[in-house]
């Protein structure tokens, strides 16, 4: 059933972790954080009103964390956005330096991945050989 939402409705902060993913908690840690791009609008009875645009920042934010990026730079990158033009080759530099780091982390997880499935392999053609007996068993 399609909604009649538009970006200018207002979403709440149970609708906003249920698209992010983050829970309530952590989406008051992020606001508490400074993360935010913008600050959180309020109702009257002061519940948190989200835009479509928080969401949009929070689901790159959830990437970068998710991605490894420490707390203080994922801090840093969200002030320079929220300081507007003029601060791009910083941002640029910052985002930067986290996709070296990803990458040195692709490549590490790359070299587990095949000593792990030469690993396997050797136990795949030992067992099919119906040699795995003792194979590496600890000596006494």
């Amino acid at each position: 059933m399609a909604t009649s939402e538009t970006p200018a409705d207002p979403l709440s902060i149970g609708e906003v972790a249920e698209r992010t993913g983050l829970s309530v908690h952590a989406l008051r840690f992020y606001e508490r954080e400074g993360l935010l791009v913008g600050p959180v609008e309020r109702t009257s009875g002061g519940r948190r009103r989200y835009t479509a645009f928080d969401v949009d920042w929070l689901l790159i934010c959830v990437k970068l964390r998710e991605s490894h990026m420490p707390l203080a730079d994922l801090k840093r990158f969200a002030e320079l956005v929220r300081r507007g033009p003029g601060n791009e080759a910083e941002r640029l530099q910052l985002l930067d330096a986290h996709r070296q780091r990803v990458d040195a982390q692709i490549q590490a997880l790359e070299e587990c991945r095949s000593v792990i499935t030469w690993k396997v392999d050797v136990y795949a053609e030992h067992l099919a050989r119906g040699e795995a007996e003792g194979l590496w068993a600890p000596t006494t």
